[in-house]
């Protein structure tokens, strides 16, 4: 069995099943945890695995998790980086610059809604990723939506924290309410606009993919053709694992 982990900087996702995705477990990110407490914490996902892949944009966790899945587990796990077969051309200025996160959503688009698209991953950071004919041409990054709204409620002496919820007007008649509308009908119109210029701007038609932990905030909000794939770089990296195997002797 192979399990799929995506450490970013607000959550620790992990998944397993075989073909797909079946079954993910959330966990929030802590980089001042040590490897055996995240042994303590995680370990009991991967004592029946047989393999692991990892993509993480947390360089401080990489050795943490490194290290306890090889001393309590006796597996090397599979980092996404430089010399990993992805099925993913990064034509970018500095491809090393390009996320684990970004190049694995972009695996798991490929393999499920074809060979070019446009991938929106929401989570501390929001990004929109074009990719054409198995090529990332390039990336927008933008602030993500708990980001702002943490950064705003703490420069803000007035406002309080709140908890997101979809809101039903464009205007609010209240804080909260106003928040609501502000932030998350500002982020949907975003994204809209960056998706419109971006398909002009490549000649482009193709599939829309969602993704991330606060893609479900704005759903709603969003064109009904853009397709939400919650496990999308889950999928990725199982597709790239299957990518890294030896391949099975002929028997012939």
């Amino acid at each position: 069995m192979t399990r799929y982990i995506d450490i970013g900087n607000s959550n620790i996702v992990i998944g397993t099943g075989n073909k797909r995705i079946t079954d993910t477990f959330r966990y929030k990110t802590d980089m001042t945890k040590s490897g055996d407490e995240y042994q303590a914490l995680l370990g009991h996902h991967i004592q029946d695995a047989t393999e692991v892949i990892i993509a993480s944009v947390v360089p401080q966790l990489n050795t943490a998790f490194k290290s306890f899945i090889a001393r309590y587990h006796g597996l090397q796990p599979l980092f996404v980086g430089p010399g990993v077969k992805t099925g993913v051309k990064i034509k970018t200025d500095n491809p090393r610059e390009v996320g684990a996160d970004l190049v694995a959503g972009a695996a798991g688009a490929i393999a499920q809604y074809g060979d070019s698209g446009i991938v929106i991953d929401m989570g501390t950071a929001t990004t929109v990723t074009y990719y054409e004919e198995k090529e990332i041409k390039g990336v927008a990054i933008t602030i993500g939506l708990d980001t702002s709204r943490d950064a705003l409620v703490s420069k803000a002496s007035k406002l309080l924290q709140f908890e997101f919820e979809t809101p039903k007007t464009l205007l609010g008649t209240n804080t909260v309410d106003a928040l609501n509308a502000g932030l998350l009908y500002g982020h949907a119109f975003q994204i809209i606009g960056l998706v419109k210029n971006i398909s002009r701007q490549y000649s482009f038609s193709g599939p829309v993919i969602m993704t991330g932990g606060a893609a479900k905030l704005i759903k709603a909000l969003l064109p009904a053709h853009y397709i939400f794939d919650e496990h999308l770089v889950l999928e990725g990296l199982l597709a790239i694992a299957e990518k890294n195997r030896p391949a099975t002797p002929s028997h012939d």
